[in-house]
C-alpha cells in the first residue's frame, strides 16, 4: 500500500480523497494557494503545504512548486483529483521521472485521450462506434469546408485538447462555419493552449451516458455501469444519475463491453470514463475519455456498493482488482446534484463571498461530499462548485423526493446558489419521466 499521498487539488475532491486515504491507513498532504489558507482539505490532511497565489497558473498550475512540496514532505505517490493537472500529460512523465507514483494510467495514455481527435481515431480502430467526421485534427479552412460538406450540416466544431465544455461551437449552416472555426481555435488557444480543432456531425436530441471503469496493471478490468449526464446547460453537467432511463439490459451491456474493450486496447490502468452519445435510435457512439476521477462518480458509489477512489488507490500501490464483473451489482437508483455558488437569474455568474449560515441535509440514503463550512470565504479564484448533494432511493421516483426534500432542507447563506434551479428540474414533468435530452434545459426555458 502506498505510505504517503500528496493531493494534487483543492476543494471538496481534495477532501474527498483525504479521507479515502485515512480510512486506507496512507498519510497525506494538501497543498494550497494563499487563497486557501483555511480551507477545509489543509485542516483534514496530515500535512499543509502553501504553493503560491491565489491564480491557478501560480498555484495549483504549477509543476514545478507542486513536485518541490512532493519532495520537501517525502510523498511516495500523488493525486491529481479532477480539473487542473489531472489530465495533464507532462505533469503525469514528470512525477515518474521524480519516482512519485502518478495516481493515474500513464502519461502516455493520458496524451492519446487528452487529444480528442486522436482519441476518436483509435477508438475507430478499436471498433467503437464514432460519430462521422474529420480524421484527426482539421488541417485549415478549407478541409473543414470539405468534411462538412461531405457530412452535411449540421455539426460541431470542437477543440481538440478541449474538455468541460469549452471551445464547442454547433453550426448548422455553411454561412456561418468560418466565424464559428476561427472563434473555436481561439478559444482552444486561450483555454487549453493548443488550438487544433476537429469536426463531427452533430447529433440531434442525444442522451449523454458514460461508463464508469476500473482496471489494474494485470490486464484484469471491469465496468461499474453507467452514469446519464444529460441534463446540462453550456455544455456542462448539471444533474447526473445512475442508471440511466434510456438504457435496458441488452445496450447496457453492450455500451459496457465497449467500454472494456477501449480500456484494454489501450492498456489502461485506474479509475476512468468512456463518454457516449446515445441518439433517438439508441446507437451510441464514443465522445472522449476522461482518464481520472470524475465530479459524478459518488452516483456510481452509491449504486453498487465501491469505493472508486479507495480502489484508485489500491490500483497504484500494484494490487489487482478485488472483483469480477459478476461482483458489480448495482442497486435502485442515484441522483447527484451540483451545488454552485452562482446566480441563476444572471446567467450564472459566480457568486464568492463569505458562508454565513449553513445546514446540509441528513438521513437515510444522502451524501454530501464539501469543503465548506460556516464562516467560510469562497473565493473568486477559481470554480463556483461548492457541494454535491448525491441520493439514494429503491427506484428513480424514490430517488427524486428524495433529492428534493433534501434541496428543501439545504441552507446556505451570504451567498447565492443554483439550488432553487436545481429543485424546478427535479419538478419538470420531462425529467421525471425520463423523456429530455442534452437541449433539455434550454428547450423548457429552466434558465
Amino acid at each position: 500500500m502506498l505510505n504517503k499521498v500528496l493531493i494534487a487539488n483543492r476543494g471538496e475532491i481534495a477532501v474527498r480523497i483525504i479521507r479515502a486515504c485515512r480510512e486506507l491507513g496512507i498519510k497525506t498532504v494538501s497543498i494550497y494557494s494563499e487563497a486557501d489558507k483555511d480551507a477545509l482539505h489543509t485542516r483534514l490532511a496530515d500535512e499543509a503545504v502553501c504553493i503560491g497565489p491565489a491564480s491557478s497558473n501560480k498555484s495549483y498550475l504549477n509543476i514545478k512548486n507542486i513536485l518541490e512540496a512532493a519532495c520537501l514532505t517525502h510523498v511516495d505517490s500523488i493525486h491529481p483529483g479532477f480539473g487542473f493537472l489531472s489530465e495533464n500529460a507532462d505533469f503525469a512523465k514528470m512525477c515518474e521521472e521524480s519516482n512519485i507514483k502518478f495516481i493515474g494510467p500513464s502519461y502516455k495514455i493520458i496524451d492519446l485521450m487528452g487529444n480528442k481527435s486522436n482519441a476518436k481515431a483509435f477508438m475507430k480502430n478499436a471498433k467503437i462506434p464514432v460519430v462521422q467526421g474529420s480524421d484527426g485534427s482539421i488541417k485549415g479552412y478549407k478541409e473543414a469546408c470539405d468534411i462538412c460538406e461531405k457530412i452535411g450540416y449540421p455539426v460541431m466544431v470542437k477543440a481538440a485538447g478541449g474538455g468541460g465544455g469549452k471551445a464547442i461551437r454547433l453550426v448548422t449552416r455553411k454561412e456561418d462555419l468560418e466565424d464559428s472555426y476561427n472563434l473555436v481555435k481561439q478559444e482552444a488557444k486561450a483555454f487549453f493552449g493548443d488550438d487544433e480543432i476537429y469536426i463531427e456531425k452533430y447529433i440531434e436530441n442525444p442522451r449523454h451516458v458514460e461508463i464508469q471503469v476500473l482496471a489494474d496493471e494485470y490486464g484484469n478490468a471491469i465496468y461499474l455501469g453507467e452514469r446519464d449526464c444529460t441534463v446540462q446547460r453550456r455544455n456542462q453537467k448539471v444533474i447526473e444519475e445512475s442508471p440511466s432511463t434510456v438504457l435496458d439490459e441488452k445496450l447496457r451491456k453492450k455500451m459496457g463491453e465497449a467500454a472494456l474493450t477501449a480500456i484494454k486496447a489501450s492498456k489502461y490502468s485506474s479509475a476512468g470514463t468512456i463518454e457516449f452519445l446515445v441518439d433517438k435510435n439508441k446507437n451510441f457512439y464514443f465522445m472522449e475519455m476522461n482518464t481520472r476521477i470524475q465530479v459524478e462518480h459518488p452516483v456510481t458509489e452509491m449504486v453498487t456498493g465501491i469505493d472508486i477512489v479507495k480502489e484508485q488507490l489500491r490500483i497504484a500501490s500494484g494490487e489487482k482488482l478485488r472483483f469480477s464483473q459478476n461482483d458489480v451489482k448495482p442497486r435502485g437508483h442515484s441522483i447527484e446534484c451540483r451545488i454552485n455558488a452562482e446566480c441563476p437569474e444572471k446567467g450564472f455568474i459566480p457568486s464568492p463571498g463569505q458562508i454565513t449560515e449553513l445546514n446540509f441535509p441528513g438521513g437515510n440514503g444522502v451524501r454530501i461530499d464539501t469543503a465548506v463550512y460556516t464562516g467560510y470565504k469562497i473565493p473568486a479564484s477559481y470554480d463556483s462548485m461548492i457541494a454535491k448533494i448525491i441520493v439514494h432511493g429503491e427506484d428513480r421516483k424514490e430517488a427524486i423526493q428524495k433529492m428534493k426534500r433534501a434541496l428543501d432542507e439545504c441552507v446556505i447563506a451570504g451567498v447565492n446558489t443554483n439550488i432553487d434551479f436545481l429543485y424546478k428540474i427535479l419538478e419538470n414533468k420531462h425529467f421525471q419521466d425520463g423523456s429530455y435530452d442534452t437541449s433539455f434545459i434550454k428547450k423548457e426555458n429552466l434558465a
